[in-house]
């Protein structure tokens, strides 16, 4: 029988003396000693408000309370059991094949947490993650659930927004100090200028929370790549200014301090959204858990 819940303590205390007749036999059964067996009996019976049993020489016998009583200890008793079993094949139905695709930006970092957390909580899950600098389309069957950042058109799947990654300008102090601090965003034509293939060029709109929008045609790019963490390596190494995720930098600060510097902190770039995409209708148990486990790890600041 599965291990029932605290609150059936007294229930399976008082079927077992009804089982064997006594106190020995009983606590044996239950694998308990005969004094706590006695104390869940004494509890219960508190708890009825009248005696369930009385002793007749090495025997306890029901009385009439206890005797109707039992009919519906033994209704309870089963559907504690029925309930638990009911619980413990919800777990392990949570089990199975899960195949991620994410953006490479999300390869490391936050994510790759995320769903480590996730197979270390359901041993039965087996996950494949795999990169896509293509959007998510239904056309994939392979793939359960896609991570993507940045706009996406028609997918054919349900989109999840999970929120917005905010973006500033940023450049190594050792650049700056070369260079000078840029005072408005008109200045930022003279200096060296690192970009994301696709992001942001050749025009880019700053936004200020008095000023308003600023729009400026960028120079051509030092230095241009396709991932985030490469294009962060050479902000870092005095390339030149780039926009940044604020998450990004501040999670790369933990582990080498002092590589970025924020220029114009004051003017934000265009915030990025971060969302999930899954086929229409009622997910899978399995996919449906992952869900809950990402939403519940999203970083705060993305939802502000």
């Amino acid at each position: 029988m599965p291990p029932v819940l605290d609150e059936f303590q007294g229930l399976s205390a008082f079927d077992a003396i009804m089982r064997y007749g006594n106190l020995g036999a009983g606590a044996e059964h239950l694998g308990i000693s005969k004094s706590t067996l006695s104390r869940r009996i004494s509890h219960l019976e508190h708890q009825l408000g009248q005696p369930l049993l009385h002793r007749q020489a090495n025997r306890l016998i029901p009385t009439e309370a206890g005797t109707l009583f039992y009919q519906y200890c033994q209704q309870m008793l089963s559907l504690g059991e029925r309930s638990q079993i009911a619980l413990d094949e919800l777990r392990e139905e949570i089990s199975g094949d899960i195949t991620v695709s994410a953006h490479p930006h999300f390869l490391r970092g936050w994510f790759n947490r995320v769903l480590t957390d996730f197979i270390e909580a359901y041993p039965g899950i087996r996950l494949t993650l795999t990169a896509n600098h293509l959007p998510p389309s239904r056309d994939d069957d392979q793939v359960m659930l896609w991570l993507w950042e940045g706009p996406v058109k028609d997918t054919g799947l349900r989109e999840e927004i999970l929120g917005q990654q905010q973006q500033h300008l940023y450049a190594h102090p050792s650049y700056l100090r070369q260079h000078g601090h840029p005072q408005h965003p008109s200045e930022l034509t003279s200096h060296d200028w690192v970009n994301l293939i696709d992001r942001h060029h050749p025009n880019l709109v700053l936004n200020h929370p008095e000023e308003g929008e600023y729009r400026l045609s960028l120079p051509p790019s030092r230095f241009t790549v396709d991932n985030v963490v490469v294009h962060a390596d050479h902000i870092a190494h005095g390339a030149g200014i780039g926009l940044l995720p604020d998450y990004h930098v501040r999670t790369r600060a933990k582990a080498h301090p002092g590589q970025f510097e924020a220029c114009l902190p004051e003017w934000k770039g265009p915030s990025i959204p971060v969302s999930l995409h899954y086929p229409f209708g009622h997910p899978p148990r399995k996919l449906g858990a992952l869900l809950d486990h990402i939403r519940r790890r999203v970083p705060a600041d993305w939802t502000r």
